[in-house]
């Protein structure tokens, strides 16, 4: 029986949906069992392509007001119209059309780590400088940190456990890409969450498995470059909350079934060995097993039915459709997040979607 400490995932994740009202100010609430006060916040406008689009990406430590896009590989933006605040059981958005354009639907993704409390790396890392908000408790951490331009250099990343993904961006320069160790292709291969790449060889991560208190890089300017400023999201499994793994596809609409231990609220599925997007689905937008809403990481396209479709089960996912994440005999990775434990801490079942 998959027993959990976390019987109520909506304090560590929930996904909300808004649609834009084009004003300065538009707050929006969280509607899960517990308030949830985002660290990560997430933003995909499910209307529109384009330059209204992108995947825009804020945290706490970084502030409201600064954005990253996954969708490219730009430098930070600072922007006091996108996101406004983070609030006690949601965030506000100003009138930015990649947030807030009017009429259109957006999702927000969030998840929380130590409300914007950050700890120097003090002597577990050797970077020149680095900071963690950690939530030991969901195995989530923002980490920042400032490059040494040094192969070997360790940054702390607070979990007291060892990361399954590490996901990571510069922020002061663009042209470099956002580079993810993900522990199912090994410590010397890593994939780029802005393009559709298959897993690459190279020693972005100096060919070693993160610890419990460090992540390792080598001295490339994309993740170490000399006194450049990055960004590093941090995520160790936790039993009953959250997964991170490989399947192998089969080419058909009997795909195969992905065990997770929970009831899926959240999940990204990318092709790692060929060319193909980061395809996301969750369990609020439209689709009920099937589940067929996709979204992009990669771009700015909106929000599409075409060729994709997993069932969100009690115990896991099962591909239904999808030649880009279950294509005969590929491999795939993937990230879950809980919206309920297949079995409370209690020894209560779920149930199926």
């Amino acid at each position: 029986m998959a027993y959990t400490s976390i019987d109520d995932p909506s304090a560590y994740f929930q996904t909300a949906l808004y649609t834009g009202d084009g004003a300065s100010s538009n707050a929006i609430t969280n509607g899960g069992n517990s308030d949830l006060q985002p660290d990560w916040l997430w933003i995909k406008n499910r209307s529109s392509s384009g330059g209204t689009g992108p995947n825009i990406i804020f945290d706490s430590t970084r502030g409201p007001t600064k954005d990253l896009h996954t969708n490219n590989n730009e430098a930070e933006h600072t922007n006091s119209n996108t996101c406004k605040s983070f609030n006690t059981d949601g965030f506000t958005v100003g009138d930015s059309g990649a947030v807030n354009n009017n009429t259109d639907n957006f999702v927000a993704w969030q998840w929380k780590a130590n409300g914007g409390t950050t700890t120097s790396g003090g002597g577990n890392d050797s970077v020149s400088t680095s900071t963690h908000q950690a939530n030991t408790t969901s195995g989530f951490s923002v980490v920042t940190y400032t490059g040494n331009g040094t192969a070997g250099a360790t940054v702390a990343h607070g979990l007291g456990a060892v990361p399954q993904i590490v996901l990571l961006k510069r922020r002061d320069a663009s042209g470099h890409t956002w580079q993810m160790y993900h522990h199912s292709l090994g410590n010397t291969h890593y994939l780029q969450l802005n393009n559709t790449d298959a897993a690459l060889d190279g020693e972005v991560f100096n060919d070693t498995t993160p610890s419990s208190s460090v992540f390792t890089l080598h001295d490339f300017s994309t993740s170490n470059g000399n006194n450049g400023t990055f960004v590093a999201y941090c995520f160790a499994e936790k039993q009953g909350y959250s997964k991170f793994g490989s399947y192998t596809g089969n080419g058909n609409a009997d795909g195969p079934f992905v065990y997770t231990g929970f009831k899926p609220a959240w999940v990204i599925l990318k092709r790692s060995s060929g060319v193909a997007d980061w395809n996301i689905f969750d369990n609020k937008r439209p689709g009920y097993n099937e589940t067929n809403a996709r979204l992009r990481a990669n771009d700015t396209t909106a929000e599409s039915t075409s060729d994709a479709g997993v069932d969100l089960l009690s115990n896991g996912f099962k591909c239904r459709l999808g030649s880009e994440f279950n294509a005969s005999s590929t491999t795939n990775i993937y990230m879950a997040f809980a919206e309920s434990p297949f079995v409370s801490s209690k020894g209560v079942p779920t149930t199926a979607r």
